[in-house]
C-alpha cells in the first residue's frame, strides 16, 4: 500500500509539474510582450536581452495613439469580428440544426461537401473571392471583410456535432404540441447550445481579431476600413523600424486585450463545448 501511495504521489508530482511546466512557457510569450512594450529603443537593442525595462516607459502606449488613428482601427476590428461571429454563429446553427435533426434529400451528400471545404487552405479562394468582390463593388467596403466569412464549415461541422447528442423524444414532443421547426430552434435547440455557441465564438472572433491578410488585400485604399491588425503594420512601414519597435509592441499589447478579455468571459463554456459536441457521429 505504501509503494502505491508514493506511486501515486509522484505522478501526481510529475502531472503538476508538467502543467505548471507548459503553463509557464505559454505566459513567458505575453509576458515578455507586455514588459518589452514598457522598454526604451535602446532597451530592445541591446547586446544582452533584459526581460524588465530599468524605467517602464508609459508614454509608449500614448505615442502609438498620436502615431496612428488607433481607436479608428479598433472600431473596425470590433465591427467586422463582432459581426463575422454573430453570422457564423446564426449559420452554423441553422445548418447544424438542419444536418443533424432534419429529413430531406442529398442530406449526407451535402454535410460531406461542407466537410470538404475545410480540407483547402484559405490562400487559394483569395483570387475568385476577390473577383466577386471587385465584381460587386464591395470592394474598399465593410461588405468584403464580412459576407466572404459569414458562413463557416467548421462551424456547422461543431454544431452538428452537438446537436447528433439532444435527444430525439425532445424535438418530436415539440412537434406534437404544434411547434415549427423554427421554433423548436428558438426554444429548444439555441438554449441548449450555449457551451459550443460560447466555442464557437471565441475561435470566430480571434480569427478575425487576428486576420491580416483579407483586410490587407481589400482595404488598399480606405484607411478608415483598415483593421488592427493591418494598421499595426502601417505603422512599421511609416517610420523606421528602429524608432517604432517598442511602438509596435505597445500597439500589439492593445490588440491582444480584447482576445484576453473575451476568452477569461467564455472560458466556462470553452472546454464544456467541445465535451458535449460528440465528434463520433459523422
Amino acid at each position: 500500500m505504501s509503494k502505491n501511495k508514493k506511486s501515486r504521489k509522484l505522478l501526481e508530482f510529475i502531472r503538476y509539474f508538467v502543467i505548471i511546466f507548459g503553463a509557464f512557457w505559454m505566459i513567458l510569450p505575453f509576458f515578455w510582450l507586455f514588459s518589452a512594450s514598457l522598454m526604451t529603443p535602446e532597451e530592445l537593442l541591446a547586446d544582452i536581452p533584459k526581460w524588465l525595462p530599468a524605467k517602464p516607459q508609459w508614454s509608449n502606449y500614448v505615442e502609438v495613439l498620436k502615431r496612428i488613428p488607433l481607436l479608428i482601427y479598433y472600431k473596425n476590428s470590433f465591427i467586422v469580428a463582432g459581426t463575422v461571429t454573430l453570422l457564423v454563429i446564426i449559420t452554423s446553427s441553422l445548418a447544424g440544426y438542419s444536418f443533424a435533426k432534419l429529413r430531406f434529400p442529398g442530406r449526407k451528400l451535402l454535410f460531406r461537401f461542407v466537410l470538404s471545404t475545410m480540407m483547402f487552405p484559405v490562400f487559394i479562394f483569395l483570387i475568385p473571392v476577390y473577383y466577386l468582390m471587385k465584381l460587386f463593388g464591395w470592394l474598399d467596403n465593410y461588405l468584403s471583410l464580412i459576407v466572404p466569412f459569414a458562413v463557416s464549415g467548421y462551424g456547422i461541422f461543431l454544431m452538428r456535432q452537438f446537436v447528433m447528442t439532444i435527444p430525439d423524444e425532445l424535438l418530436d414532443s415539440a412537434r406534437m404540441d404544434g411547434a415549427s421547426e423554427f421554433r423548436i430552434y428558438i426554444s429548444i435547440i439555441l438554449p441548449l447550445l450555449k457551451p459550443v455557441i460560447a466555442t464557437l465564438a471565441i475561435l470566430t472572433f480571434i480569427g478575425q481579431w487576428n486576420s491580416f491578410l483579407w483586410p490587407l488585400i481589400v482595404t488598399t485604399s480606405a484607411q478608415h476600413l483598415m483593421t488592427l491588425p493591418v494598421g499595426i503594420s502601417r505603422l512599421s512601414l511609416a517610420f523606421s523600424t528602429t524608432e517604432t519597435q517598442h511602438l509596435i509592441l505597445a500597439a500589439l499589447v492593445y490588440q491582444v486585450i480584447p482576445m484576453v478579455i473575451v476568452f477569461l468571459y467564455l472560458q466556462r463554456y470553452y472546454i464544456k463545448g467541445f465535451v458535449l459536441s460528440g465528434f463520433g457521429n459523422i
